[in-house]
Protein backbone atom coordinates (compact mmCIF):
# COMPACT_ATOMS: atom_id res chain seq x y z
CA UNK A 1 0.00 0.00 0.00
CA UNK A 2 2.80 2.39 0.92
CA UNK A 3 4.62 1.58 -2.34
CA UNK A 4 1.46 2.39 -4.39
CA UNK A 5 1.03 5.68 -2.57
CA UNK A 6 4.67 6.59 -3.17
CA UNK A 7 4.44 5.77 -6.88
CA UNK A 8 1.31 7.89 -7.18
CA UNK A 9 2.97 10.87 -5.54
CA UNK A 10 6.07 10.72 -7.73
CA UNK A 11 4.01 10.48 -10.92
CA UNK A 12 1.92 13.45 -9.76
CA UNK A 13 5.09 15.48 -9.23
CA UNK A 14 6.42 14.51 -12.67
CA UNK A 15 3.14 15.37 -14.39
CA UNK A 16 2.87 18.66 -12.52
CA UNK A 17 6.44 19.57 -13.43
CA UNK A 18 5.80 18.77 -17.09
CA UNK A 19 2.74 21.02 -17.04
CA UNK A 20 4.73 23.95 -15.67
CA UNK A 21 7.45 23.39 -18.25
CA UNK A 22 4.92 23.21 -21.08
CA UNK A 23 3.27 26.45 -19.93
CA UNK A 24 6.62 28.22 -19.75
CA UNK A 25 7.66 27.08 -23.22
CA UNK A 26 4.36 27.90 -24.86
CA UNK A 27 4.31 31.37 -23.30
CA UNK A 28 7.76 32.00 -24.72
CA UNK A 29 6.94 30.88 -28.24
CA UNK A 30 3.50 32.38 -28.67
CA UNK A 31 2.58 35.68 -30.26
CA UNK A 32 1.92 38.61 -27.94
CA UNK A 33 -1.66 39.60 -27.18
CA UNK A 34 -2.87 42.12 -29.74
CA UNK A 35 -5.90 44.32 -30.30
CA UNK A 36 -6.93 46.27 -33.35
CA UNK A 37 -7.25 49.93 -32.39
CA UNK A 38 -8.01 53.23 -34.10
CA UNK A 39 -4.84 55.34 -33.81
CA UNK A 40 -6.90 58.54 -34.23
CA UNK A 41 -9.11 57.77 -31.23
CA UNK A 42 -6.52 58.26 -28.46
CA UNK A 43 -7.96 59.54 -25.19
CA UNK A 44 -5.68 60.58 -22.33
CA UNK A 45 -7.71 58.69 -19.70
CA UNK A 46 -8.73 55.61 -21.71
CA UNK A 47 -6.10 55.02 -24.38
CA UNK A 48 -7.10 53.82 -27.86
CA UNK A 49 -10.57 52.69 -28.95
CA UNK A 50 -10.62 48.97 -29.81
CA UNK A 51 -12.17 48.31 -33.23
CA UNK A 52 -13.01 45.17 -35.20
CA UNK A 53 -10.06 42.98 -36.22
CA UNK A 54 -11.11 43.20 -39.88
CA UNK A 55 -9.83 46.78 -39.86
CA UNK A 56 -6.29 45.54 -39.20
CA UNK A 57 -6.26 42.40 -41.35
CA UNK A 58 -4.65 43.95 -44.41
CA UNK A 59 -1.03 45.02 -44.48
CA UNK A 60 -1.92 48.69 -44.87
CA UNK A 61 -4.55 50.52 -42.91
CA UNK A 62 -6.99 52.90 -44.50
CA UNK A 63 -10.49 53.14 -45.84
CA UNK A 64 -11.55 51.27 -48.92
CA UNK A 65 -14.51 51.60 -51.20
CA UNK A 66 -16.05 48.78 -53.13
CA UNK A 67 -18.36 49.30 -56.14
CA UNK A 68 -20.43 52.14 -54.73
CA UNK A 69 -20.95 50.54 -51.33
CA UNK A 70 -20.05 52.41 -48.20
CA UNK A 71 -17.59 50.67 -45.95
CA UNK A 72 -17.15 51.41 -42.28
CA UNK A 73 -13.42 50.76 -42.11
CA UNK A 74 -11.44 52.77 -39.65
CA UNK A 75 -9.07 55.12 -41.46
CA UNK A 76 -6.04 54.58 -39.22
CA UNK A 77 -6.33 51.15 -37.60
CA UNK A 78 -3.29 49.22 -36.41
CA UNK A 79 -2.37 46.31 -34.13
CA UNK A 80 -1.68 47.35 -30.52
CA UNK A 81 0.25 44.72 -28.53
CA UNK A 82 0.26 43.76 -24.81
CA UNK A 83 -2.26 46.39 -23.82
CA UNK A 84 -4.45 46.67 -20.75
CA UNK A 85 -8.00 46.40 -22.15
CA UNK A 86 -11.04 47.73 -20.36
CA UNK A 87 -14.54 48.55 -21.64
CA UNK A 88 -13.51 48.71 -25.29
CA UNK A 89 -10.36 50.77 -24.73
CA UNK A 90 -6.71 49.64 -24.82
CA UNK A 91 -3.88 51.39 -22.99
CA UNK A 92 -0.26 50.89 -21.86
CA UNK A 93 0.69 48.78 -24.86
CA UNK A 94 2.91 49.19 -27.91
CA UNK A 95 2.44 49.34 -31.67
CA UNK A 96 5.75 47.51 -32.10
CA UNK A 97 5.37 43.72 -32.28
CA UNK A 98 9.12 43.27 -31.74
CA UNK A 99 8.99 45.31 -28.54
CA UNK A 100 6.03 43.27 -27.29
CA UNK A 101 7.90 40.02 -27.97
CA UNK A 102 11.02 41.37 -26.19
CA UNK A 103 8.95 41.97 -23.05
CA UNK A 104 8.62 38.20 -22.93
CA UNK A 105 6.83 36.04 -20.44
CA UNK A 106 7.80 33.51 -17.79
CA UNK A 107 11.05 31.81 -18.81
CA UNK A 108 11.68 33.97 -21.85
CA UNK A 109 14.92 35.75 -22.44
CA UNK A 110 14.65 39.22 -23.89
CA UNK A 111 17.03 40.40 -26.58
CA UNK A 112 17.38 43.91 -25.19
CA UNK A 113 20.51 45.25 -23.55
CA UNK A 114 20.92 45.01 -19.80
CA UNK A 115 21.91 48.58 -19.08
CA UNK A 116 23.94 51.58 -20.04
Amino acid sequence: MAETRRRLRSSTVVLGGMGVLAAALSACGSDPDRRCVDRDSYDYLNGYKVVADKNCKSGSSGSSSGKGRKTSRVTDADWYYDADVSKGWADSGTFSRDEAVDRGGFGCSGSGSGGG
